[in-house]
Order: C-alpha cells, then structure tokens, then sequence
C-alpha cells in the first residue's frame, strides 16, 4: 500500500498506532529479525556471544 502524508509527523504518528496495534509477539518477532539484519551487516557472526542479562529478585 502507498501512502500520502502531510508531514513527517504525520508519517510518524502512523507508523506508531501500526505497530501499537500488532500483538506483542508480531512487535518482538520485528525486533528479532531488525537485530539479525544489523548483526549482518556489521559482520557479526550469528552464533557470536551476546549480552547476559542477571535478574535478580529484592525482598522488600
């Protein structure tokens, strides 16, 4: 589909309540294959170690 805005904010604005509107799993699939893409092109390798993340749970 081909659009017509205004202006760039316009353009921003729907691109915002597009993606609000998707489920999570669409957005977090988005996510996933937007960083695959950079890692190619920065020549990572796909099997490179990535960050760890330690989660950790504080009584009150």
């Amino acid at each position: 589909m081909l659009r017509r805005f205004a202006s760039f904010e316009d353009m921003k604005l729907e691109s915002y309540r597009y993606w609000r509107a998707q489920p999570a799993f669409k957005r977090l699939d988005a996510v996933a294959e937007l960083n695959a893409d950079i890692q190619v092109l920065k020549g990572v390798p796909a099997d490179a170690q990535r960050l760890q993340r330690t989660v950790r749970l504080l009584k009150r």
